[in-house]
This record gives structure tokens, sequence and C-alpha cells, in this order.
């Protein structure tokens, strides 16, 4: 199995240097390089072609908003999480609006931030927990003059079950989270969260936790 290729950006390099053993260590991770700034960050992932890039946000020179920006217009098959100290409106909304597929606290456990990187190298969103209730609060709050059509409903309804997965997955849980906390096989999970996915027709877990929200499916 080819390994998922990881580039480390932050502009503490004791940060970074904990971080490449951490992923060094996990089955199937590879770091290929590491930043620490924007500016270089940019000019690694051309050099690198890395498939997930761990993005510090408040970095000297380009800040990671920018290089997120940049390296999502120039290499669109490269994914960046963002890892950072902040989780104000601010910074989470940036970084998504400019193509942040994740994003992450830097007090995350070892073992969600693995996990989230073979996610993001899957093309799946991951976001920390209070990131993911920001993000479906600010789409609640937008007024009906910058809000979408009413949804049509669901030509197949969701089962019970799969509105559990829903209900813990819009909280921003990892399919290991969801498993515990449903008492279910991960393998089980994955396939109801595949099938939640296909039912409201979106591509991500994200865009999963709001046209739930929109069709009032969770709270």
């Amino acid at each position: 199995m080819t390994p998922v290729r990881v580039l480390l950006v932050d502009d503490q390099a004791l940060f970074r240097e904990a971080l490449a053993v951490l992923l060094g260590a996990a089955a199937g991770l590879e770091v290929v390089g590491e930043a620490g700034d924007g500016e270089e960050a940019v000019r690694q992932v051309a050099a690198t072609g890395p498939d997930v890039v761990l993005m510090d946000l408040r970095m000297p020179v380009l800040d990671g908003v920018a290089a997120t920006r940049r390296i999502r217009a120039e290499h669109p098959a490269t994914q960046v999480i963002a890892l950072t100290t902040f989780d104000d409106d601010a910074d989470v909304f940036a970084a998504l609006r400019a193509g942040a597929l994740g994003y992450l606290l830097k007090d995350v456990s070892s073992e969600r931030l693995v996990e989230a990187v073979r996610a993001a190298a899957r093309g799946e969103s991951v976001l920390q927990p209070s990131v993911a209730a920001k993000v479906v609060a600010r789409f609640a709050q937008l007024p009906d003059a910058e809000a979408e059509p009413p949804p049509q409903p669901l030509v197949v309804p969701l089962s019970d079950r799969e509105r559990e997965v829903l209900r813990l997955l819009a909280e921003g849980r990892s399919n290991r989270e969801i498993a515990a906390a449903l008492f279910l096989a991960e393998g089980t999970v994955k396939n109801h969260v595949t099938n939640v996915l296909g039912k409201l027709g979106v591509r991500d877990r994200t865009q999963a936790a709001l046209r739930a929200a929109r069709l009032g499916l969770i709270p």
C-alpha cells in the first residue's frame, strides 16, 4: 500500500520535530518535508508532492491561510488540514474558505491526528468538534437572502441508525469515536457514513452536517 505523504508546516521547529516523530511512527504515513513559513510551504509542496499538508495558521512571511489558498489553487490534489492553537471564528472560516479540508487544534490526541491525516488523504473533511459546531451554527444564522433555496426532502430517508451516525458525525466525531459511542464495528460505521453521504447527496462530512441542519435532521 502506498503511504500517505505528509508535509509539516509550522514556525516552531521543536513542534515540527515532534510531529515528524509521531507521524513517522504511524503505519501508512510518510513525512516528506517540513516548512517554517507559508512561502516555504508552497515551495515544498511543489517539490515533494504531498498528499496532505498539516498547516499552522499564524506564521511569518506568508500566513497559513494565504499559503493554503495558493496550495489549493496550484496543487488541487493536495489536501490541507489547519493545525493550530486557535479556534476563533475568524481563523476557522478563513481557513475553510481558503480550501482547508480540515481544522484541528494542537491539543488533539495523537490517535485522532493520525486518523485525520488518513481521512484527509481519502478526501474526507476532519473538524475539531468545537469547530464543527461553529460551522453548523454559522450556517444556521445565515439570513434568508444568503441561504440557498429550501432543500428538497430526501428521496430515500435515513434509517434511525443512520440518523444516530449523522448526529455524531455533525459533532465532529471520527468513525472510531462513533463506533465506540454506538457499540458498532468501525467498518459498519464507515458503511453507514457512506450511505448517509449518498442519501444527502454530499461529498464530505462537513457538507453532510450543513445539509442535515437545513433539513432539520440534527438540532
